[in-house]
């Protein structure tokens, strides 16, 4: 049976249930608990050797150094690197590095990251959850194109107002975002965010971390300095010469956007990558370690657990810090999103070996993430205590109003396209007005798995249906996972910025076939 297939049978059980209850049609979420784990999209398969797991050492991103205090600047580029021992890839990445060097910020101190394009296609530059302004936002028509060259927008997946010269601005050759980072402490990453062409160029390495730091929470006993980890998970498939396999319609990535129809609904890889390497393994000590997961995947869903009794424990979310720590089993971490989470391995052995696997892994090789091997017995004054930072209570009376946004496949003129509210997107018509210190129920409703990713506000998760948050729901967030016919209602405080931003679905496809809109903080 086909994804295509079971996914219709899961939706019809669904509805037959609904109809039985008078909540057919409603978009409600009674099917969380119906629901049987569903692919977020269709597996692209290698053709080159792959290494054996975990036989490859993780790297670390390197951290970028600035220019000058407060000044970064970054060049997006081509190179080649070794990616599958024995061979070499091309990448699109800041600095020719996938990931990209990793930003570190301080909170109150105002940063400059100059972004240079010397690559053949125009960018845009998103930094994931910061709180920006809106022209160092990333907006998706507001593009970098490199010296020397020009570039034409195309009619994109739909046409809508991709025509209008007023929503397109070009800057030539480089551009400077600047990032007030008047924000908490947290882990942000940045990546590409051109219209239409999001997903092949986040696929070709265009994204890394960028981490702020503050006093509050470096006064907390947690694990520093070697350990305090990122791991960039993410998945990639490779062609026979190594080089990413990505189904564009248009692999110049200049004039048609989108992919073949076999995989309107996500693209994933069967390689997962940490830190650019393909199933990597670390060596750690009998000691605490912090570890910064972040899903940088353009489609998969990964629920990952520990072997040999290792638990995760949850010390922050998108947005910092938890109130207090969550202990988990399992963590499923979507497109987009972040847990922060400290690892004990002092209880193990020199010679234990604990592997990270994804259990919504579709092959052996999708279900294998990384492996710790424990080498040596080191002193750790590392704790977790029991309480972690002050946070605003979720207060639903606090609303000042209550919007609902359908995030669904629908069928227009131009073809199947993924919109919000039946309508795909169109630059610069916002479909929200919201004021400025105003807070909002915002409601997500889906047909499928959608990441939905607000720009600029946080929110914190209120509901899922009748139910109440999950215990991964905890903290401020940025996104957040709507699963097929599920309700999920989020407080949003709109802080920081007026001007015009977004909201999307963080599977990069569907973002790329409209499942986008604006929204104006006044």
């Amino acid at each position: 049976m086909s994804a295509q297939d079971r996914r219709a049978l899961t939706r019809r059980a669904f509805l037959g249930v609904a109809a039985g209850t008078g909540l057919a049609g409603a978009g409600w979420a009674l099917g969380a608990a119906l629901l049987p784990a569903e692919a977020a999209g269709e597996t692209l398969t290698s053709a080159v050797r792959l290494p054996r797991p975990y036989t490859v050492p993780l790297p670390i991103p390197p951290v970028a150094r600035p220019v000058e205090p407060g000044r970064y600047e970054l060049t997006q580029r081509a190179a080649r690197v070794e990616i599958i021992p024995g061979t070499t890839t091309e990448v699109w990445g800041f600095d020719g590095v996938f990931p990209g060097p990793t930003l570190e910020l301080r909170r109150g101190s105002r940063t400059t990251v100059r972004v240079r394009n010397e690559l053949p296609v125009p960018t845009s530059t998103h930094l994931h959850g910061g709180v920006t302004p809106d022209d160092s936002d990333g907006y998706p028509t507001d593009l970098v194109v490199a010296e020397g060259r020009t570039f034409q927008p195309s009619g994109g997946m739909h046409g809508h107002g991709h025509h209008d010269p007023a929503v397109w601005t070009f800057h030539s050759g480089a551009k400077d975002y600047v990032y007030p980072v008047e924000q908490r402490a947290a882990t942000l990453w940045y990546h590409d965010h051109r219209m239409d062409f999001t997903a092949p160029q986040v696929w070709r390495g265009l994204a890394g971390f960028a981490i702020v730091r503050d006093d509050e929470e470096d006064a907390l006993p947690l694990p520093k300095g070697e350990r305090d980890l990122p791991l960039f998970i993410c998945d990639r498939a490779f062609a026979e010469d190594g080089s990413f396999r990505y189904p564009s319609l248009d692999p110049t990535l200049l004039e048609r956007p989108g992919v073949e129809d076999a995989y309107m609904e996500g693209v994933q890889g069967d390689v997962i990558l940490v830190n650019g390497a393909p199933w990597p393994v670390l060596e750690v000590g009998t000691a605490r370690y912090r570890l910064r997961l972040l899903n940088g995947s353009n489609a998969r869903r990964y629920r990952l657990e520990l072997t040999g009794g290792a638990r995760f424990v949850q010390i922050g979310s998108d947005q910092g810090l938890l109130a207090e720590p969550v202990e988990h089993t399992a963590l499923t971490i979507v497109p987009g999103e972040r847990f922060d989470v400290v690892v004990d391995f002092s209880g193990f052995s020199p010679g234990t070996e604990i592997t990270m696997v994804n259990t919504l892994g579709e092959s052996p090789q999708t279900r294998a993430v990384m492996r710790f091997r424990v080498t040596s017995r080191v002193r750790d004054d590392s704790r977790v205590p029991p309480r972690l930072a002050e946070l605003p209570p979720a207060d639903r009376a606090a609303a000042v109003t209550v919007r609902t946004f359908d995030f669904r496949r629908t069928r227009h003129d131009s073809g199947d396209m993924w919109t919000i509210n039946g309508e795909p997107y169109t630059p610069g018509r916002p479909i929200a007005e919201v004021r400025l210190g105003t807070t909002e129920v915002w409601r997500f409703t889906s047909d499928f798995h959608h990441p939905v990713h607000v720009h600029l506000a946080h929110f914190q998760v209120l509901g899922r249906g009748t139910r109440g948050p999950e215990a991964t729901d905890a903290g401020l967030k940025d996104t957040v996972d709507v699963r097929p016919y599920e309700i999920v209602d989020v407080l949003v405080r709109f802080d920081g910025y007026r001007g015009r931003y977004m909201f999307h679905c963080h599977n990069l496809e569907h973002e790329d076939m409209a499942m986008m809109a604006d929204f104006r903080i006044v």
